[in-house]
């Protein structure tokens, strides 16, 4: 194992990032039994309230022992976008720092992360009378007809978005009708600048240790758990999301259909697993049958297997980008956690500590 790299100095927070089922809560709560701390939530589908089992999200009892911030705190209904959760985390490192605890950030939305550590500035900011005007466009015309205007303009951006995804429609032609220019391709500049722009270093030159990164003025640090065998990265997938159908998934979509207000145009619905399951109770109900059958529970564990696979990969790809991230061996098992202990004791001092003002930058 590498020992751990130089210290921030001081480091105000951690963040432990990693594919999905790479064991990043399990870690984040042995820290916690250390150190005083408090979670913040990297994770844009445990924001929302009754998708609990597909999204793995932290028990009662997990949350009643350390505190976690930005878990269900919308609606369904209710889009989170990643400027919201910026502003959110930022304000909660002050908040957390404030009660003399640790915030270690935990999660594998990479959108998050790469929007914390680089900004949004390159993206268009709100324009709410332009969207004020195209809202009742759509009240007029419906979104399917903004949508295949949205498809003349922007078709990449159209491809990826179904027909009523009002949020994201409305947001991608008030870009183009504020700016003249596709959401899509001012996107690409964006995720193409070399990530987590902080640093002074050439991407790949490891000549020099990097700079460390910062979250507003704190700085910090970011453990990054991914795995050397792909192999067992697919073997924890598949296991949880078994463990996931056994523990009533397909049951909780069923109430969030029961619902009559949900649909796979809401970002919260398309989550994976979520999404599968979805439709294979669409197909179902199509044929008048409320249950699935035993072969069509296997092909929809197959679809949504191959979904989270295909998130994994992702994630991955993101991180590989951050040159800035701390590499763990997530399926170093044996000896994880004992070197996470260590980064955190680099960070933050011996077990036990909380952080004084001496640790923190002062205001700029």
């Amino acid at each position: 194992m590498q020992q751990p790299q130089g210290a921030c100095p001081p480091c105000a927070w951690l963040a432990l990032a990693g594919p999905t089922a790479s064991g990043k809560t399990a870690l984040a709560l042995a820290l916690a039994r250390r150190w005083p701390l408090e979670i913040i939530s990297v994770d844009s589908a445990l924001v929302y309230r009754g998708l609990d089992i597909g999204t793995a999200k932290p028990s009662a009892a997990e949350r009643a022992a350390v505190v976690h911030h930005l878990i269900d705190i919308r609606d369904p209904t209710q889009p989170y976008s990643a400027a919201e959760f910026v502003r959110d985390a930022t304000t909660l490192i002050g908040a957390i720092h404030a009660r003399g605890r640790w915030p270690l950030l935990v999660g594998g939305t990479m959108l998050y992360f790469k929007a914390l550590f680089d900004g949004l500035d390159d993206l268009p900011a709100a324009q709410p009378t332009l969207r004020a005007a195209i809202e009742a466009e759509a009240r007029a015309r419906g979104w399917p007809a903004l949508h295949a205007e949205l498809a003349r303009v922007d078709p990449v951006t159209a491809a990826r978005l179904a027909p009523h995804d009002a949020q994201r429609i409305g947001r991608a032609l008030e870009v183009w009708r504020a700016t003249g220019q596709p959401l899509s391709a001012l996107q690409r500049r964006w995720l193409a600048a070399p990530a987590l722009a902080q640093s002074s270093k050439p991407a790949g030159d490891a000549s020099v240790q990097p700079a460390p990164l910062r979250i507003g003025r704190w700085p910090g640090r970011l453990l990054s758990l991914e795995p050397a065998d792909r192999g067992w990265l697919r073997a924890r997938i598949d296991a949880r999301l078994r463990a996931m159908w056994r523990d009533g998934l397909l049951d909780e979509v069923r109430h969030l259909r029961a619902r009559g207000d949900l649909g796979l145009h809401l970002p919260a619905l398309r989550c994976v697993g979520y999404r599968q399951a979805w439709e294979a109770l669409e197909e179902a109900q199509a044929s008048g049958r409320t249950a699935l059958t035993a072969q069509e529970q296997d092909q929809l564990h197959e679809r949504a297997a191959a979904a989270t696979r295909q998130l994994a990969k992702r994630q991955l790809t993101w991180l590989r980008a951050m040159p800035q991230r701390r590499v763990l061996p997530a399926d170093a098992e044996d000896e994880l956690l004992s070197e996470v202990e260590r980064e955190a004791q680099a960070a933050w001092g011996p077990p036990g500590r909380a952080p004084t003002a001496a640790d923190l930058p002062l205001a700029t």
